[in-house]
């Protein structure tokens, strides 16, 4: 069996940075298992596979270790390889997903909007003592939480730089992952993401994360248009909007392998 495979770095508009997704689009849905084996083999943080339906494609996304619900870098690279290679007289494509209802991906001119839902965050009463310990966190950083992320908000980029977490007490956190933020220099926010218990120590730019930043730092500076950066060895650079109950998040994607998989 060979299986279509590409290689997309999203959230950029230079190949070898932002964050690499592979693509298999697939005739008919797979053994999960077998699905999670070739996202394994691929050892990136999220393989997106997509059945084409009347009108929509159905996606699903697979870290090396399972399943899951929303994943915003490997949507993008999906819709670039429709919107690019296999379907490049459309405008837009629908995707249908278990978890996170339908997802809409735009081109804009050169970039590529997504139409995510906004996961809300609010206050966390009691956070797990492993998460101030995995960060050595400021004392008087807040914490949040939305969607099953914990969101830590720092004073300043330089802090968010500086950060060296104990994945290991991190992992113990599952299934909850953690999204780090503070005020951007060149920015409106930076961020940082790690989700080990998911085979993701580190993420290099995060669609899903975006999604409960974007409400935090639209109603923290008053505004529904912002820049952000993810601050990666990789980096990642995103344009979110607040719509309502929806987040517009829009970046680049760029082609960097074509090929198959045999198996």
């Amino acid at each position: 069996m060979r299986l279509p495979l590409y290689q997309v770095d999203a959230f950029t508009t230079r190949a070898l940075e932002g964050n690499p997704a592979a693509v298999c689009p697939l005739d008919r849905w797979l053994d999960d298992e077998l699905l999670r084996k070739v996202a394994a083999e691929n050892n990136l943080s999220e393989t997106a596979y997509f059945v084409g339906r009347e009108g929509h494609y159905d996606l699903r996304w697979f870290t090396p270790r399972c399943e899951v619900k929303l994943c915003g870098h490997a949507t993008m690279a999906s819709a670039f390889v429709l919107l690019s290679i296999l379907e490049p007289k459309l405008e837009k494509v629908h995707f249908h997903t278990r978890y996170s209802g339908t997802l809409t991906v735009a081109r804009v001119d050169r970039l590529f909007a997504m139409d995510f839902p906004a996961l809300l965050p609010r206050p966390c009463a009691n956070p797990p003592a492993e998460l101030g310990r995995a960060l050595d966190a400021e004392s008087n950083a807040a914490v949040l939480e939305a969607g099953g992320k914990y969101i830590v908000v720092y004073g300043t980029e330089d802090a968010i730089r500086r950060t060296r977490p104990d994945f290991a007490l991190l992992e113990r956190l599952h299934p909850f992952t953690v999204a780090i933020t503070a005020p951007g220099a060149d920015a409106d926010f930076v961020s940082r993401y790690f989700a080990p218990s998911y085979a993701v120590p580190e993420d290099p730019a995060t669609g899903s994360a975006h999604c409960a930043l974007t409400p935090y730092w639209a109603a923290r500076l008053g505004k529904a248009d912002l820049h952000a950066r993810q601050l990666s060895e990789r980096g990642g650079e995103l344009w979110c909007h607040m719509a309502g109950e929806r987040v517009v998040l829009k970046g680049g994607a760029v082609l960097t392998v074509e090929g198959s998989l045999i198996l």
